[in-house]
């Protein structure tokens, strides 16, 4: 996927922040704060769960950029963006995943 997009997407994300929740779908999900965001989340998870149980790859496709883009409002709603989730991501490369799982604080 292009960065821009994420990019472009975050900057989006961050101008509707304040804006009326009237103004756009985004706009409002902020307004209605972070419990409408994760249930907005969970409901795009298990969307995406049902669309690779059916096995058709472009419904799944839209489910998973659907499930992106509401964790991107949730990331901006926590004042972070998708290029954090990338350094993320880039710190991990080239760590096994159980060396990174166990590395990580209990509790």
């Amino acid at each position: 996927m292009d960065a821009d997009v994420l990019k472009t997407l975050g900057d989006t994300l961050e101008a509707r922040r304040d804006a009326e929740p009237q103004s756009s779908y985004v706009a409002s999900l902020f307004h209605k704060g972070q419990d409408a965001i994760l249930k907005k989340v969970i409901e795009e998870a298990g969307e995406v769960l049902m669309a690779a149980k059916d096995g058709d790859k472009l419904p799944l496709v839209r489910e998973v950029a659907d499930l992106w883009f509401h964790s991107m409002v949730l990331l901006a709603y926590n004042g972070l963006r998708a290029e954090d989730v990338l350094a993320e991501l880039k710190r991990r490369e080239g760590t096994s995943g159980i060396d990174e799982k166990n590395a990580r604080p209990k509790g």
